[in-house]
């Protein structure tokens, strides 16, 4: 099957896929206990976002398949409105944790490139499909792969439940494993099989690559900001503002 067939025909179903592992994923954090009075409401909100994403993906693609394209098109305005929700509720539950700290161990430092870069490697896909919206087939490529920098807190809860022999052999930073790295090599694994499915269907080498680069940036941060003074200078910051 060639991509572009993929993209108009079955996508929904990689979406759908993605959709019922972020559920396995936080069902017993999140979704079992949802109206549990514990859950805070900063989870709530960010957790709604979420899922209102990973529906309008879902139907968004049926649209497509279907040839529904007007709606697609209305539906898709709205993420205008969605997107920078996701993003402040993403940085204002990052900011709830850790707000007030006096200090932030190596760990916290690797928590907040690990979420707060997460958000800005999204929007930039995200802008990125947006920017492109009148050429359908980048467009497609684009959205496809704004689930990837969002991969890894599903992959995280996955294994430590039903992989826990794969942590020993994660990197490390100080003593702890850093149990996203097989959730960056799942995502960067995709890429890569997109590129290769891409060029050999259309000789196209201008969205997954540039994807790629970005989500590598990412994963770069996340493995290595934590050394930096101005990363330490800007996690200070970003919990000090009053978002709480």
């Amino acid at each position: 099957m060639k991509l572009d067939q993929f993209l108009n025909k079955k996508l929904f179903i990689a979406f759908i896929v993605f959709l019922i592992a972020a559920l396995t994923a936080f069902w017993p954090g999140y979704f079992g206990r949802i109206l549990s009075p514990t859950v805070d409401g900063h989870l709530h909100r960010h957790g709604l976002a979420m899922i209102l994403w990973c529906a309008m993906l879902i139907a968004q693609a049926v649209l497509i398949r279907n040839r529904q394209t007007s709606l697609h098109k209305w539906i898709g305005y709205s993420s205008y409105v969605l997107v920078p929700i996701m993003a402040v509720t993403a940085f204002d539950l990052v900011n709830h944790l850790f707000h007030g700290a006096q200090r932030l161990a190596t760990g916290h430092l690797y928590f907040i490139a690990l979420s707060v870069n997460a958000i800005f490697a999204f929007l930039i896909l995200y802008g990125l499909a947006i920017y492109f919206r009148k050429h359908s087939l980048i467009h497609a490529r684009f959205m496809v792969v704004t689930a990837l920098p969002l991969i890894s807190p599903i992959t995280d809860r996955l294994i430590y439940r039903y992989v826990k022999p794969i942590i020993t052999y994660a990197p490390k930073i100080g003593n702890m494993p850093i149990v996203p790295f097989y959730g960056f090599l799942i995502a960067d694994t995709i890429l890569v099989g997109l590129i290769i499915w891409d060029w050999y269907s259309n000789k196209r080498w201008n969205v997954f690559p540039v994807a790629l680069i970005i989500l590598l940036i990412y994963h770069f941060s996340v493995m290595n900001f934590h050394k930096y003074d101005f990363w330490q200078q800007f996690c200070y910051w970003f919990i000090s503002l009053p978002l709480d």
